[in-house]
């Protein structure tokens, strides 16, 4: 079990938290040694003297002052010289002992002392003196009782809470422009390269966001330069694969078998190209709408229906809607049919479901082919990747690297299988509720 955080953000607030506490014991330290105990000795000190008073011997009954002379005493001082007896009627047994104005009062009148402190209604000394154990010395401490230590607690509860929250106040200052270069760096691990972030915080934080922004532009530059290439190689491919089309349509009818071959190496090629730019296309220019899920798949399923094969749905029934890019994630069922179809002679299987307590919705797509080796299922999302030895080698290796992007622009996950019955089943995953980027 940890118990010290992990992020900056919990660390400043920790340190900050742990400087006060420390800070509070010293000064209490402080207080007490310089200021507290000073006092006290001080106030033992003076009650010692007034005691001594009540002990001049003057020819009184055990050595105490004389009657009258107590009396006296008492209306001035408000000291009362009381018996055992009395001092159990008077509260003594509401007093508790202390041990250090025990120790300091014994060494003051030089001899065993004990002392009690009554807080009850009042605050009170009581003193046993050695120079007569069979009395108790009840001295008043007038005014302390009525000291109002409320401020004192009020301000300390003050001072620690302002410290407090300063520190969290600015431990949330300095690390925002962290949490705005984490989100911004998702942002650009999906292929969504933000705008400048600005440049705020610290010294070090301004420079690392300066770098993020150099480095973000560059991104947006080769982004820029490799779709101008793609569409470019795009251009030109297909001009000469038309010339070549139009020049295979002169061809005989004796050689027609020759015709039919380039027409379906150049459909071939013409389909790569396509995929080539499905896979730099972000899709950026199609904005999130809610969908329902169902729709979608009842619309494709129906499209690819036409190909004779046999393609079953199930549909979750009351599945929440879903913020999609709706073109694009038809082309992810799309791609994930076609290859369902093109790598299996069987039925495929389409589902949905919702997990509710992950508040995500999926999509399945399952096969009844050959499936995928254990060892190539984490490469099968890389771009170029195929399942050669299982699948076939057909095509160019982009499908799941197109779906893959596009998934992870919804912020959602895909997975692959191998059912235990046969043919594998690829999951898309989808989140209901809209992620919203940190510019």
């Amino acid at each position: 079990m940890r118990i010290l955080p992990r992020s900056a953000f919990g660390k400043t607030v920790f340190l900050i938290g742990l400087l006060l506490l420390i800070n509070q014991l010293v000064s209490y330290f402080l207080v007490a040694v310089y200021v507290i105990q000073p006092t006290l000795q001080q106030t033992n000190h003076l009650i010692a003297k007034q005691i001594k008073v009540v002990f001049i011997d003057i020819g009184g009954e055990h050595g105490l002052l004389s009657e009258e002379l107590t009396q006296k005493f008492q209306q001035a001082t408000g000291i009362d010289v009381l018996t055992e007896a009395q001092a159990l009627r008077q509260g003594l047994n509401n007093a508790i002992y202390y041990q250090y104005f025990s120790d300091e009062m014994s060494r003051e009148l030089g001899g065993p002392a004990e002392v009690r402190i009554e807080q009850d209604q009042q605050f009170s000394f009581w003193v046993r003196p050695p120079q007569a154990p069979q009395y108790w010395i009840k001295v008043p401490l007038t005014g302390l009782n009525e000291t109002d230590f409320s401020p004192l607690q009020i301000y300390i509860l003050l001072i620690g809470f302002l410290s407090v929250a300063g520190g969290w106040w600015f431990a949330r200052q300095l690390n925002r422009p962290l949490q705005q270069l984490q989100q911004a760096a998702i942002r650009v691990g999906r292929g969504d390269i933000p705008d400048p972030l600005p440049e705020e915080g610290s010294t070090e934080i301004i420079a690392v966001t300066r770098a993020f922004n150099h480095m973000a532009n560059g991104i947006r530059q080769l982004e820029k330069d490799r779709s101008l290439l793609m569409a470019g190689v795009s251009h030109d491919l297909r001009t000469p694969l038309t010339r070549i089309r139009l020049a295979s349509e002169m061809v005989s009818e004796q050689d027609s078998w020759i015709r039919d071959g380039i027409v379906s190496d150049i459909d071939d090629m013409n389909a790569i190209i396509d995929q080539f730019i499905d896979y730099i296309r972000h899709h950026k220019e199609e904005t999130l709408a809610e969908e329902n899920l169902n729709q979608l798949v009842q619309e494709q399923v129906e499209a690819d229906r036409l190909q004779q094969r046999q393609i079953s749905a199930e549909l979750l029934d009351g599945l929440p809607l879903v913020p999609i890019r709706r073109i694009a994630i038809k082309r992810v069922l799309s791609n994930l049919i076609e290859n369902a179809l093109k790598y299996s002679e069987g039925a495929v299987e389409v589902r949905t479901g919702y997990e509710k307590n992950r508040q995500r919705v999926y999509l399945q797509v399952r096969d009844h082919g050959p499936g995928i080796p254990e060892d190539q299922m984490t490469r099968m999302f890389e771009p170029f990747t195929q399942g050669d030895t299982a699948r076939g080698s057909a095509g160019s290796g982009l499908g799941l690297a197109i779906i893959k992007k596009i998934v992870d622009m919804h912020h959602g996950e895909i997975r692959l299988h191998n059912h235990a019955f046969g043919g594998l089943v690829a999951t898309v995953y989808l989140p209901v509720r809209k992620v919203k980027p940190t510019a």
